[in-house]
């Protein structure tokens, strides 16, 4: 890639992940790393850059508004790689996108919208393979633990010569942490577009709607993501709302390694609600909400009352929640040979946060400064496809603890 004006764009710095991935970057980035802060507004910019640590004094800000195009191209060329936080991103992704696939420029977002992915890739694959940028979704807690979780496993199933690939993963997930209303109001586009657009109700339904090569991939019956409370390892477990769209990452990932990970892989992923008559209780109590809140977006009358009892966008949680959050996935799987293993990936603070930054913030490091350390690949990729042990190593660096072992 020809020399560029910034080594990183932080494009969506005013809005409150963006803010905390700018501070991120401000204590993390090596010395001399040329990072820009880019968005609508000037004046909030430049409030955003006054409350950051001393070495972001100097950045620059670049004033783009996504339906700009003139100006996206320009913030896109400037640099080698270009992270967003602006969302929702099927609302406002895809200019973003297509404007980093024709530049060259690598790209990374906190996607978790499965039809926005989806249309990105159709019309941006070709394009960023052919200017070797690497497009990476979904680089936050949706879906960096359960993909790297994945990824890790098959390291290790290869490291001990099962070769015959990996045929089950169960993830269980515990976590604490506030919510804010730009997930919010991704996770009620996401609804509307399922209840209103049959294609998108369609896309939801299919396990593999993310792969490169659906025709090609094998028809493994997957385990039903959303279940009643269940054992899982000795411990009860519950569905978890981002069980549906982590799979559909960590399969994306699996077809894109030419199904490395395994061609029979089921993937499955869980809320852990602890052990005994307890777990059952906590088990039953989760299930229950999340059929409730199904329900409720289901319908205009009662999605209107959750709108407004939700956090709007631009809020999320104080400084105090953020740093008491914290977040454990634990895998469990079995190879095609029936060999055991065991990983696990957890991390202090609010994981939709505070992990979310460093991990946003890691990944957008690592596209831009990491380029001999990563895949040999380009195009619209996944975390683990596109970033691998490279992301791995920088998460450990900030104090994450990624492993995994035969069991």
């Amino acid at each position: 890639m020809a020399e560029r004006e910034h080594d990183l764009v932080l494009l969506g710095a005013t809005s409150f992940v963006g803010a905390l991935t700018a501070e991120h970057l401000a204590r993390a980035a090596p010395p001399g790393t040329r990072v820009a802060l880019a968005g609508r507004d000037p004046d909030r910019l430049a409030a955003v850059r006054r409350h950051l640590p001393a070495a972001a004094a100097d950045w620059p800000l670049v004033v783009v508004d996504v339906t700009d195009a003139p100006a996206l191209r320009r913030a896109a060329g400037s640099a080698t790689a270009l992270a967003t936080t602006v969302g929702p991103y099927g609302r406002h992704g895809l200019p973003v996108v297509e404007a980093c696939a024709s530049a060259g420029t690598h790209y990374a977002d906190l996607s978790g919208e499965l039809a926005f992915v989806r249309a990105a890739a159709d019309a941006t694959d070709a394009r960023a393979r052919g200017t070797g940028a690497r497009v990476v979704h979904a680089c936050g807690y949706d879906s960096v633990p359960s993909d790297l979780g994945v990824h890790l496993l098959h390291r290790a199933a290869a490291a001990a010569g099962d070769d015959g690939g990996l045929a089950d993963v169960r993830a269980l997930v515990a976590a604490r942490g506030g919510v804010s209303g730009g997930t919010v109001a991704s996770l009620l586009g996401e609804a509307e577009a399922v209840r209103t657009d049959p294609r998108v109700r369609r896309l939801h339904a299919d396990p593999h709607a993310l792969s490169p090569d659906r025709v090609a991939e094998p028809g493994t019956p997957q385990p039903r993501l959303l279940t009643p409370p269940h054992r899982v390892a000795g411990r009860w477990a519950a569905p978890s709302v981002m069980a549906p769209f982590d799979a559909h990452v960590v399969r994306r990932s699996n077809a894109l390694t030419g199904w490395a990970y395994g061609r029979g892989l089921r993937y499955a992923e869980h809320l852990d609600a602890g052990r005994g008559p307890a777990g059952l209780l906590r088990a039953a109590a989760l299930t229950g909400a999340t059929a409730l809140g199904a329900a409720a977006l289901a319908l205009p009358p009662t999605r209107a009352l959750v709108e407004r009892a939700l956090p709007a966008a631009g809020d999320g949680p104080d400084a105090a929640t953020r740093a008491a959050g914290w977040f454990r996935h634990r895998f469990l799987a079995t190879s095609a040979s029936g060999r055991r293993y065991a990983a696990r990936i957890e991390a202090s603070g609010d994981p939709g946060y505070a992990a979310t930054a460093v991990m946003l913030g890691e990944a957008a490091l690592a596209l831009a400064l990491d380029g001999p350390a990563l895949p040999d690949r380009a195009g619209s990729l996944t975390p683990a496809t596109a970033l691998g042990d490279a992301l791995v190593d920088r998460l450990r660096a900030r104090g994450f603890r990624l492993d995994a072992v035969p069991a």
